[in-house]
């Protein structure tokens, strides 16, 4: 899949019933471009009990996949999170060949990570400040390339339920597998951040 040409895109969880009840379910989200109009899907890939008890337990600490998908549900992307108590770490696959990662690093006041390309060097930056919670400038060379927002979904979904929505901002200079990165990125950070609302 080639987003290239694209500047914006929007992220939207997918709300599940269970949520009410406090249980975590997989997560399954719609790409959706500047005009809303789906262009990709992503879902969490691990299934069955042994899944569902991680999920409850373990949080984003715990090993899963998030499988991106064409509007034709052709799969087109993996992100593979390892099992990780600390400095958690987001390994990206296109098309079978291995593109990037996003690690986190050690940040007090502040929420860092730096991307890298597929020989593990550091390509670009995402760095969260302490009073921007909800926004995630991404730099290279210290210029804004791309940014990861957070926007409000409401009182009463932002309390209850997981349903979070992100605005992806790319800029004209990424390449192709830059800005799948970033996008895998969006989805990190919601993975990262914004879980578990519902207990």
């Amino acid at each position: 899949m080639n987003i290239e040409n694209i500047t914006q895109l929007f992220i939207s969880q997918k709300f599940e019933k269970f949520e009410l009840l406090g249980f975590e379910t997989r997560n399954k989200y719609s790409i959706l471009d500047a005009q809303k109009q789906p262009v990709a899907f992503a879902a969490e890939q691990q299934k069955g009990i042994l899944g569902f008890l991680f999920r409850q337990y373990l949080g984003h600490w715990r090993k899963f996949d998030i499988q991106f998908f064409d509007q034709n549900k052709q799969p087109f992307m993996n992100a593979h999170h390892p099992f990780k108590f600390f400095f958690q770490r987001f390994e990206i696959t296109y098309q079978g060949q291995y593109i990037g990662a996003l690690q986190q690093r050690f940040g007090i006041l502040s929420k860092k990570f730096d991307i890298e390309d597929a020989q593990g060097n550091i390509i670009m930056n995402m760095n969260s400040g302490f009073f921007k919670f909800w926004t995630f400038p991404i730099l290279q060379k210290e210029i804004e390339v791309a940014k990861i927002q957070k926007k409000w979904s409401g009182g009463l979904t932002e309390i209850f339920t997981d349903k979070d929505t992100f605005m992806v901002e790319l800029g004209t200079s990424l390449s192709n597998e830059k800005k799948l990165i970033v996008l895998a990125a969006a989805i990190f950070v919601d993975l990262q951040y914004f879980e578990n609302k519902a207990d």
